[in-house]
């Protein structure tokens, strides 16, 4: 067991090592120091774990990404998140067993860095999904307020955003990561607003700010494997 754990970081780089070391001690100390909540703690951790594996490709990201959506969803419930809630409940979990399943499907042996084969779309599929993402967070926008939801604007960009995003992940496309760019920054503030009122919930304002570093990284390493695969048929629409 404890060989075939070490073989699994065996091929980590030292940038995503000291990423994950530094935001994990940040997270547990803070945790202690604020008397922040176990839950939001191992929400935290979990997601850490699963977006530095995606960004490095790796099938296994599903696994600690399963956990993790479940855990988020119990903490945005308590800070009346509904639109997060309802993304990670009814769209993220499932979406974890089928990108698992996709995921496999496409693995590649010949690459050491990823586990598949990765892709990038035409400017015409890019102007598809920005013009489909506006029109969907607008009326999303007005499903929150009438909910009663708090910052039902950017919960609305934030959960239609994360949708397409993880359609992106799921396909495999490198665009992926300027969505979760965009995503990360907007979900900073949501919970930073979070924070300030009630001082509660730091392990998750940890987290996202974590996921910011991991996006900018995940782009500049899938944007390197795309070009080291370009020789193979990587065009999506």
């Amino acid at each position: 067991m404890r060989t075939r754990i070490a073989g699994y970081f065996a091929d980590w780089s030292w940038f995503e090592r000291l990423w994950l070391l530094t935001f994990t001690v940040v997270n547990v100390y803070l945790f202690f120091a604020l008397d922040d909540t176990f839950i939001g703690l191992c929400a935290s951790l979990t997601g850490m774990l699963s977006v530095v594996l995606v960004a490095k490709g790796k099938t296994w990201n599903y696994y600690p990404g399963m956990i993790n959506v479940v855990l988020y969803a119990i903490v945005a419930y308590g800070q009346k998140y509904y639109g997060e809630v309802m993304l990670n409940l009814l769209y993220f979990l499932p979406m974890q067993f089928i990108g698992l399943l996709l995921w496999r499907r496409n693995k590649v042996s010949e690459e050491k860095q990823h586990d598949v084969r990765v892709a990038v779309m035409t400017n015409r599929t890019r102007l598809y999904w920005a013009l489909t993402c506006l029109a969907a967070t607008a009326a999303y926008a007005w499903v929150l307020q009438a909910m009663g939801g708090a910052l039902p604007l950017i919960d609305s960009l934030t959960a239609v955003l994360s949708i397409v995003a993880m359609i992106f992940m799921v396909k495999r496309v490198v665009e992926q990561w300027i969505v979760w760019i965009i995503i990360d920054v907007l979900t900073i503030y949501m919970w930073l607003v979070a924070f300030m009122g009630d001082g509660s919930d730091v392990s998750i304002l940890v987290m996202w700010i974590a996921y910011l570093v991991n996006a900018v990284y995940g782009w500049l390493n899938w944007r390197s494997q795309y070009l080291l695969q370009k020789e193979g048929q990587a065009w999506v629409r």
